[in-house]
């Protein structure tokens, strides 16, 4: 399985969660909804998941094997930290502007 494209939906400032991206396998099949936290001095993704009735959460979708998780992760992370440039870069030209 390939990961044919990966968005940043949204970026946060404040708080362990700094993204929730989108990613998709194959060009078929989209999961919504992955959280990119920064804590412990590192950034890692949680997958989507649900809050069950006692208060854990359960998630609904997620990697099998530890080598696809590392692999979905660093194309998150990598694309997370492109997203972030591209924004700081649009914050420099605009600074520039005025």
């Amino acid at each position: 399985m390939q990961i044919t494209d990966v968005k940043v939906r949204k970026l946060f400032d404040d708080g362990p969660m700094k993204a929730i991206v989108s990613v998709t396998f194959d060009g078929q099949l989209a999961v919504h909804d992955i959280k990119v936290i920064y804590a412990r001095d590192k950034y890692f993704i949680v997958m989507p998941s649900r809050k069950n009735p006692d208060g854990t959460y359960r998630d609904i979708v997620h990697p099998i094997n530890a080598g696809f998780r590392s692999e979905l992760e660093e194309a998150v992370i990598a694309e997370f930290n492109a997203e972030l440039e591209r924004a700081e870069d649009t914050v420099d030209a605009e600074e520039v502007m005025a």
